[in-house]
């Protein structure tokens, strides 16, 4: 693995497991829409947003000039992906 990426904000503050490769790990918090509580129109909204957040990090991420940015940077790059 080259990259690791968790969404859950409950795991924000735990501690992520050692993965073979030292791959570059980020935080990508979005809230939990299976934790959403309220009607089927609330619910869906919930996965809708989870949904567009994560699809709009991961095209920014797939447009990171990935051969020309050395681990530092594109950890870097990543975190402020995550930020977004």
């Amino acid at each position: 693995m080259n990259f690791v990426f968790t969404v859950c904000d409950n795991a924000a503050r735990e501690v992520c497991p050692v993965w073979p490769g030292q791959p570059i790990t980020a935080h990508w918090g979005v809230p939990d829409p299976a934790a959403v509580a309220g009607s089927p129109a609330q619910i869906e909204r919930a996965f809708l947003d989870a949904f567009v957040v994560l699809d709009r990090r991961i095209g920014l991420f797939l447009s990171l000039p990935l051969w020309s940015l050395d681990k530092l940077s594109l950890k870097k790059e990543i975190d402020r992906i995550g930020r977004q």
